[in-house]
Order: C-alpha cells, then structure tokens, then sequence
C-alpha cells in the first residue's frame, strides 16, 4: 500500500493516508488539524474511511470536519469517546480496496490506544503506543504498568523489520529498538507514570 504522511497542528501530529494501489481507495488515519492539508494529502485517492488511533486533541482536532467533509464512516475503538461508526477492539481486518488493516489493541498510553498494521507488509501506523526513543506518555502507574504489558504482548510479537510510523516524529524500524526495549521492560519501575525513555 503506498502510504502519506503530513504532520499537522502546533504539536507536530503526524496524519497519515493509506491508499490502495489498484483501486486508489484510501483511509485517513487520524485527522488532528488544518483539514485543507488533509484534503491534500488523499489527492486522487477515493476515502473509504477515517481510522483513529485514539482520542487525544492533537488527533482528532478535525474530526468533526473531515466526517462532513468526506462522508466516510468513523471507525475507532469500541471504548473510546469517539463517536465511531464501527468500534474495533483489536483483531479486526479492514478492507482497503484490494488491500487490508490489521487491528492491534495497543492500551497503556490511552486506553482507547490502536494500531493499525498493513496486511503481509511491514507498516505499522502506531500512533502514540511507542516511539524511537521510548514509550508514549502515561498518566498514572496503573497505566504505566498497562504499557508495559503492551510493549511486551504486542509490539514485540511484531517482526524486526516492522517500520514503525508514530503520531509524532520520524519512523523507525522495530528491530533497531528491540534491544532497548528488552532492556527498559527488564528493569523495576516501580509506580512510575510519565514520559519515559529506554535508557532510564
């Protein structure tokens, strides 16, 4: 699948557009700001529909334009405050065109957290579940702790050469950080809740 990306609003959110070769149909992952550079970004392409990774401002800030504006359904996970179309809660397969979705149920840094992978491809729409650096920001120990068995269940069940695209910053190939990763999870943390990083 051929896949955009185009970071929008003041916290630097990467939107992304998955687009199926053969037929140009195409989902919009997270439509967080200045919907003209969305529209943009799904140039020749048909939208099928508008996926969320999960409800925080800064990825869904124009939500509520781009729905009227496009006229797809709103698929997001089934617990979340997104008023969805369709819920998901991990396992799904989504049709794009001739192309399809993988669901993953990420939770920790929300508990509404998805991924969104590329079936028999190594593209991996992430949104704030892990990044090059370390994992997304918790809110409490309880989450922390939930993160934790995300990265361990989830993220790591994925191959090495998974490339990885987050809601901010740059990709990066799984297999590069797993190490970190093995280590960070290894370590006693404590009650700890916050940002964090590998190292720590």
């Amino acid at each position: 699948m051929e896949l955009r990306c185009r970071a929008v609003g003041p916290w630097s959110m990467n939107a992304y557009v998955l687009v199926c070769p053969q037929t140009r149909a195409s989902v919009l992952v997270d439509p967080g700001a200045e919907p003209e550079n969305l529209i943009e970004l799904l140039a020749g392409t048909q939208p099928a529909a508008i996926l969320v990774t999960h409800a925080h401002p800064d990825h869904i800030g124009a939500l509520a334009e781009m729905r009227r504006r496009l006229r797809v359904p709103v698929m997001a996970h089934g617990n979340g405050i997104v008023q969805a179309d369709q819920k998901l809660f991990g396992g799904e397969r989504l049709p794009v065109g001739r192309q399809h979705l993988v669901v993953h149920a990420a939770p920790g840094h929300t508990r509404d957290q998805l991924c969104f992978g590329v079936e028999d491809n190594r593209e991996m729409i992430v949104g704030d579940t892990v990044f090059a650096g370390g994992p997304g920001k918790t809110w409490s120990a309880e989450d922390f702790q939930t993160t934790l068995k995300t990265l361990r269940h989830v993220v790591l069940a994925w191959p090495d050469d998974t490339v990885c695209h987050p809601g901010h910053g740059t990709a990066f190939r799984l297999g590069d950080i797993r190490g970190a990763i093995e280590n960070f999870l290894a370590k006693d943390h404590g009650r700890f809740c916050g940002d964090a990083a590998w190292g720590q």
